[in-house]
């Protein structure tokens, strides 16, 4: 049985919890991907590193399949190193395993292996650059905001296009991304997140999905901006 079978598969973690609450009986098991990524941004060219986890399983007695993208990281200064990146993945993760375990979802724990990647990706300079940000996510500045502190958000979305290198294969895919300029105590940082993404030959079928689920996580993402009181100006993907 195939996602079509559900009136409105699961794209997030947001949707398994609803259907859970909703009485449905859902089993969950994960995947992880560490995919080397061609994107072209403007002019600009560049490989990254992508840290995905496919999340699959049933719902009654229905499959499901969606994958989520945690962190993107750079053999150089364009986005977080992947030493770097690798950390703030499994920061994101264990939010994650958190929320479905307390709405009461089984999964066996796993994290993304930096050790495992360089076996598979051999050569990668592991570096630490410290200009990205070390391994602080947004959730931290959210915190910085709660405690009293000023935290100014300027929020920029892109679309870029991309391709992704398999062990027999190529894929071309279509990331919905943000970034996010961070100004408190005095200091500046910025962060990305990879909001959805989408097979570029199917752009028709799949781009309103995709940027709906995109926007879905921005508003979550947005009423926690709200209550911790941090300055910033809504943006979505129209």
């Amino acid at each position: 049985m195939s996602n079509s079978s559900i009136n409105k598969p699961p794209q997030r973690i947001t949707d398994l919890i609803g259907f859970i609450k909703s009485g449905e009986d859902i089993t969950c098991n994960t995947i992880f991907e560490i995919v080397p990524v061609d994107f072209a941004h403007g002019n600009i060219e560049f490989q990254a590193f992508i840290f995905l986890c496919q999340y699959s399983g049933v719902i009654g007695s229905r499959e499901y399949m969606f994958r989520k993208c945690y962190a993107r990281g750079c053999p150089n200064n364009i986005c977080p190193h992947v030493s770097q990146a690798v950390m703030i993945a499994n920061r994101y993760l264990k939010r994650d395993y958190k929320k479905l375990t307390d709405a009461g979802i089984e999964l066996e724990e796993k994290n993304f292996n930096l050790e495992e990647m360089m076996v598979k990706y051999d050569g990668i300079d592991m570096e630490k650059d410290e200009t990205t940000g070390g391994i602080l996510t947004i959730h931290d500045f959210i915190n910085i905001a709660k405690e009293g502190n000023s935290v100014e958000i300027q929020i920029d979305l892109e679309i870029i296009p991309a391709v992704e290198h398999f062990a027999n294969q190529k894929n071309e895919q279509t990331f919905l991304m943000g970034d996010f300029n961070i100004t408190t105590l005095g200091k500046r940082s910025q962060f990305q997140r990879c909001l959805a993404c989408f097979r570029t030959d199917d752009e028709t079928e799949e781009k309103s999905v995709a940027t709906q689920t995109a926007n879905d996580r921005l508003k979550v993402l947005f009423n926690e901006f709200d209550d911790a009181k941090v300055d910033y100006k809504p943006n979505f993907f129209s």
